[in-house]
């Protein structure tokens, strides 16, 4: 793995996500081409924690599957040569067989772990993982595509 973390300003340029809905705070390692750690801090302020239940707070299953399709998202761009102006934006274009094992609720830290399984005419396909304290919380298959010049 490459010991290489960053935060969330250098994330905000590879990926167009903005708070509320940027849902990755630090990258923790990558590999190009291979895999990439990350980690979503789950605060109470978060916007949809007061509808989402009032008085039982849990973050919705789609933004765990939305967090994951993020670090897929930035595994892709970071193992692209560095050429910004060639870089294709990532958009999801499916998941399938997700699957939820435990709630994750304010104050947890939710870590997501992104591998490739094949790439193929600007398509990625990733298994996640996203858990907390050591236990999954979720699993899914991601699938992203390029869009835009660098596609």
């Amino acid at each position: 793995m490459t010991d290489t973390t960053m935060d969330v300003r250098a994330i905000e340029r590879l990926i167009p996500h903005r708070y509320p809905f940027l849902l990755v705070d630090r990258v923790t390692e990558f590999v190009p081409g291979e895999s990439l750690s990350a980690v979503k801090n789950v605060s109470a302020g978060e916007p949809w924690f007061s509808g989402h239940f009032p008085g039982n707070p849990i973050m919705p299953g789609v933004l765990i599957v939305e967090a994951l399709a993020q670090a897929g998202c930035l595994l892709s761009q970071l193992s692209l040569p560095d050429d910004p102006e060639r870089r294709p934006l990532y958009v999801l274009v499916g998941v399938e067989d997700a699957r939820f094992r435990q709630a994750v609720v304010p104050g947890d830290r939710l870590d997501l772990g992104i591998r490739v399984e094949k790439t193929r005419r600007g398509m990625w396909w990733y298994q996640g993982t996203a858990s907390v304290e050591g236990e999954v919380a979720a699993t899914a298959r991601i699938i992203s595509a390029a869009t835009g010049d660098g596609a």
